[in-house]
């Protein structure tokens, strides 16, 4: 008997720094295809997914903006990094003969399709994996409210944020032995306690519209899937 997934419509947010597999840098294109794998897993299950990735492993606008570059300028190269995440993914994906489309809120018609709400539904309800690009298409806006904002639009059951740590903690485990690790959490406790899973301006949108999120470690192969299963990984905030 094939397994019932939790989540039917999910938005998948994973930063940049994971598809840059061990190097810590650029785009490995073998943890992308195994990344591809995991997402190909769900869409077997018939599960809607809209996958949004950051540009950490490529450029960083606050980190140029902080040497002297105009924060516009640099929020711009990171959405045009985005981009080249997103068609990454699309051709691991396409690959391995998961249909899908990569959306941009910048426009580059070469490459991708105008990032359209009604469109990218309509991508959804063919079952096609709606990869976005872009962020907001706007300066000041990090892709983290970027897939808040999209997982609403979208109608996302949960917004999953796929990261190198297991979950939300109180503090860096990577620097901190005694870090405490969080299993659930409510959206006031994140603002609160400064946990900086999020940006403000995502976790309060998420607030705003009741959606929950979902902390996880992408990289141990499996958990994805283990997630949408409803099994408790990393840490859900709602």
């Amino acid at each position: 008997m094939p397994e019932k997934p939790f989540y039917n419509r999910i938005l998948l947010k994973l930063s940049g720094e994971v598809i840059a597999g061990k190097k810590g840098f650029g785009i490995d294109y073998q943890k992308a295809a195994e990344l591809a794998l995991e997402i190909k897993s769900l869409h077997e299950m018939n599960i809607d997914i809209g996958l949004i990735i950051g540009a950490g492993n490529i450029f960083r606008g606050m980190q140029a903006a902080n040497k002297g570059m105009e924060r516009v300028s640099g929020d711009y190269l990171g959405m045009l990094a985005t981009i080249m995440n997103a068609i990454t993914m699309q051709d691991a994906l396409e690959k391995i003969n998961v249909e899908t489309r990569t959306l941009s809120a910048i426009t580059v018609s070469q490459i991708s399709e105008p990032y359209i709400r009604r469109r990218a539904l309509r991508h959804l309800d063919k079952k096609r994996v709606v990869i976005v690009a872009g962020g907001t298409g706007n300066p000041y806006f990090t892709t983290d409210t970027a897939a808040a904002l999209r997982a609403t639009e979208l109608k996302a059951e949960v917004l999953i944020k796929g990261t190198k740590v297991d979950g939300v903690y109180d503090k860096d485990p990577v620097l901190n032995r005694d870090a405490k690790k969080f299993k659930k959490l409510n959206y006031s406790e994140v603002i609160s306690k400064n946990l900086r899973v999020m940006d403000l301006t995502a976790i309060t949108l998420c607030k705003e519209n009741n959606l929950p999120v979902q902390v996880f470690d992408i990289n141990k192969y499996g958990n994805l899937r283990k997630l949408v299963l409803g099994k408790e990984i990393g840490t859900i905030i709602n």
